[in-house]
């Protein structure tokens, strides 16, 4: 898929779950080349972007985080008891969301991202080790099918809801 069609994909399935995306120019010195975070809306500057697969990292944080919390964020993701687990919350909401929109999962995990660590991420999804599971289930964003609090839906990858209730 080229970079702009997998753009328009992105964020035609973000702005479908309810998460606010602005596409407009950004400075050069965001965390993500082409990304930044703004009171709870990803802002996204296609001309600076290097991966697209970004995209869904991004808004995973912002997806998995308490609904005000995410309203309010901008910037640097909290560190703090606000964001407990909400780098690993990310990783594992955007590997389902990339097998929903029918993506390789490597358009997430690239190469360049994760401190070298995308291919050890990649085998654990793929063998079934799915990092940050229980916290998604703790939230009602999916069901874990190895300890399932009900039985009524598919397992994740399979996500409940896209955005964190509360």
């Amino acid at each position: 898929m080229m970079a702009a069609a997998l753009v328009d994909t992105l964020t035609t399935f973000l702005t479908g779950i309810g998460l606010p995306v602005l596409l407009r120019p950004l400075p050069a010195d965001t965390f993500l080349p082409g990304l930044a975070l703004e009171n709870g809306a990803l802002v996204i500057d296609t001309e600076k972007l290097l991966y697209p697969g970004d995209i869904l990292h991004e808004a995973g944080h912002l997806a998995t985080m308490a609904p005000d919390v995410r309203a309010t964020m901008s910037d640097t993701l909290p560190t703090n008891d606000m964001n407990i687990g909400g780098e690993m919350m990310a990783i594992a909401w955007s590997y389902a969301a990339a097998l929903h929109l029918g993506l390789d999962p490597g358009v997430v995990f690239h190469a360049d991202g994760y401190k070298g660590g995308h291919e050890n991420l990649l085998q654990n999804f793929a063998e079934g080790r799915y990092l940050a599971l229980p916290l998604l289930q703790w939230t009602g964003m999916t069901i874990d099918p190895e300890n399932p609090r009900t039985t009524d839906a598919p397992p994740y990858p399979h996500m409940l809801h896209w955005l964190r209730q509360a």
